[in-house]
């Protein structure tokens, strides 16, 4: 919702204050986008082993998009607009104001996170109902020519049409292989998995307040997960001094920054895995979600790789440690992989391929 501190974290989160942050409803209307470093520390471990000149991170990408108040979905504080930049994100993490002070406004009058949460989550269902009225009314026509694709999909929207009018978020409903792949091309709103972050204040970031232990119970009853944040805190984290900044957080009871554990819960929320690439010139961290074939793996690099892919060289991270990529060949410890091979957590690879 408005004015709960999301400009404030994203400010934290790219470490660069180009999200206006202000007192009143809408300051952002364009979504802010940055990419976002996830911190490793076995990239570091491979470049030392692999004397590489540079180390590179994996990214996510971070958008701040503006507030959603009651009756978005009907286009109410321009929520047609906000919503529809929803649509294109993967994974919603959702920042609930879990403090009390009279000087912020609250569209609601009130910090009230479970409200929050529920509006929220009644917006995402009503206009992905809005959405497949839609799209019924086009399957209808189509299926009468006899289309069985369209039969099908049909089938598949009278199903979970009533899940959302019973107040169900498609997130929290089982689905089969097949309906899942349906699910995908439907873009709904309430499907993608939610990262709660409760957002309080400096005297109850480290134990949390009544506001947030309410926020992970609802996190804990729907299967989603929860993290305690300062945004204020973390805004002025980042403006001090690098070797200011573990005295401050010490001075708070912290022993590191929430921005990590976002980051991490963000990825973890995605089903995100880490594959690395190791060098004289460089070591480099690429994210893939688990189940990632490896030419498909060798495609985020470069769709080439993808196209003409030969065979990818494994090394497993522990087996690397043991002195990096000579040992590991001297020890035969490194595989040759084919196209069936699906990656795993911390593989170091090769990709051989030809185009």
């Amino acid at each position: 919702m408005p004015n709960v501190g999301k400009s404030t974290l994203y400010n934290a989160l790219s470490q660069q204050a180009h999200a206006e942050s202000a007192n009143y409803p809408f300051c952002t209307i364009e979504p802010n986008i940055g990419r976002v470093p996830v911190a490793d520390p076995r990239l570091d471990k491979i470049a030392a082993l692999a004397n590489s000149a540079e180390t590179i991170p994996a990214v996510l990408e971070i958008i701040d998009i503006a507030g959603l108040v009651r009756g978005a979905s009907k286009g109410e504080g321009l929520g047609n607009q906000f919503l529809a930049h929803i649509r294109e994100v993967d994974a919603i993490i959702h920042l609930l104001r879990c403090f009390d002070d009279s000087n912020i406004t609250h569209v609601e009058g009130s910090a009230d996170p479970l409200r929050d949460a529920e509006i929220i989550a009644t917006e995402l269902m009503l206009a992905d109902l809005a959405s497949l009225e839609k799209q019924r009314e086009r399957l209808v026509k189509v299926s009468r020519s006899g289309d069985k694709d369209a039969r099908n999909q049909l089938a598949f929207v009278e199903k979970i049409i009533p899940l959302l009018e019973a107040g169900t978020m498609l997130k929290n409903h089982d689905f089969d292989a097949d309906e899942l792949i349906m699910l995908k091309s439907l873009h709904m709103l309430s499907h993608k998995p939610i990262l709660y972050i409760a957002n309080v204040d400096e005297d109850s970031v480290v134990s949390g307040n009544h506001h947030s232990k309410a926020v992970f119970e609802h996190a804990k009853q729907e299967g989603s997960q929860a993290l305690l944040v300062s945004a204020a805190i973390e805004a002025e984290l980042i403006a001090l001094p690098e070797d200011e900044q573990q005295d401050f957080l010490e001075t708070l009871g912290l022993k590191e920054t929430s921005l990590k554990r976002i980051i991490q819960g963000a990825a973890e929320l995605l089903n995100l895995i880490t594959y690395f690439t190791a060098g004289p010139k460089e070591a480099r961290a690429w994210h893939i979600t688990k189940g990632t074939s490896a030419p498909d793996a060798a495609g985020v690099i470069h769709s080439d790789f993808a196209r003409g892919f030969i065979s990818a060289e494994i090394i497993s991270y522990d087996d690397y440690l043991q002195g990096g990529e000579k040992h590991a060949k001297e020890n035969g410890k490194l595989r040759i992989e084919g196209r069936d091979y699906i990656m795993q957590d911390a593989d170091i690879t090769h990709f051989r391929f030809n185009v």
